[in-house]
């Protein structure tokens, strides 16, 4: 015997078809996930293929769709099971599973983010180990090409979570630097003296790779510490304007942008 489908139910299972179809078939089903929500507004948060303005072929990114925007998500961690100690060529191209810890990909991030009719805010969700979350958002960001070390750019900061990008001491503003690993160098280190050690590359201690300057404030990609033994490490995952007292080793970080036109 046959049911019949209601109005609504009818419309989430076009939706349904269309996304999976979009999905095997590799087609792009917006420029970002903006403009998806914008072309169809019941669309919900998950994963979907997008072609930037410019790009040759789509590529699979993972959408937040929230009450303040729709946004791509870049970055995700929440556990020790997905690695960020990586060479570069992994940072350029990405890793992980968009639907769980993963890196998207400076390549796919500038791809994303080098369309000059459109201003890119980039917000940094924090969780820290005691239940408490905090957010950085910046304006105007973007990166630069591969040559310029996917250098990064922002402007103005609004949050929680205070602006541990531009530091929370004199001269250690990350804005503008490159992309640094541990295999690739682009920090201002030549080198950083801190104390009685003189460090040439912040990837050696800071682990994984991030936009280190002198060396930098935020890094979030150094190696994962669990509740309990989480104070203390020069590598791990620091916000360091909002856990001021100690080093301080996050649980869950997410980096995401949307456009506003």
């Amino acid at each position: 015997m046959r049911r019949k489908v209601g109005y609504c139910g009818l419309i989430l299972v076009i939706l349904f078809t269309y996304s999976e179809q979009s999905k095997k078939q590799n087609v792009a089903q917006g420029t970002d996930c903006s403009d998806i929500k914008g072309k169809n507004p019941q669309a919900f948060s998950g994963v979907y293929w997008i072609q930037p303005n410019g790009v040759r072929a789509p590529f699979k990114v993972y959408c937040e769709m929230r009450a303040d925007g729709s946004w791509t998500v870049f970055q995700k961690r929440s556990g020790p099971q997905m690695k960020f100690n990586r060479v570069w060529a992994a940072y350029k191209n990405g890793f992980g599973s968009h639907t769980k810890d993963h890196w998207l990909g400076l390549r796919k991030i500038f791809a994303l983010t080098k369309d000059k009719t459109k201003k890119w805010t980039l917000r940094v969700d924090l969780w820290d180990h005691e239940g408490n979350t905090a957010f950085a958002e910046y304006t105007h960001f973007k990166l630069g090409n591969e040559k310029s070390g996917f250098k990064l750019h922002v402007r103005k900061f609004n949050g929680t979570a205070g602006d541990a990008i531009r530091g929370v001491y004199k001269g250690i503003d990350q804005n503008g630097f490159g992309f640094s690993t541990i295999d690739k160098d682009n920090d201002g280190c030549q080198p950083c003296i801190f104390g009685d050690i003189a460090l040439e590359e912040c990837a050696a201690s800071e682990g994984g790779g991030w936009w280190f300057s002198r060396c930098g404030s935020a890094s979030l990609h150094g190696d994962y510490h669990p509740a309990g033994d989480h104070i203390g490490w020069a590598s791990g995952l620091h916000w360091d304007s909002w856990k001021t007292s100690a080093p301080y080793s996050l649980k869950a970080t997410r980096m995401m942008v949307k456009p506003v036109v």
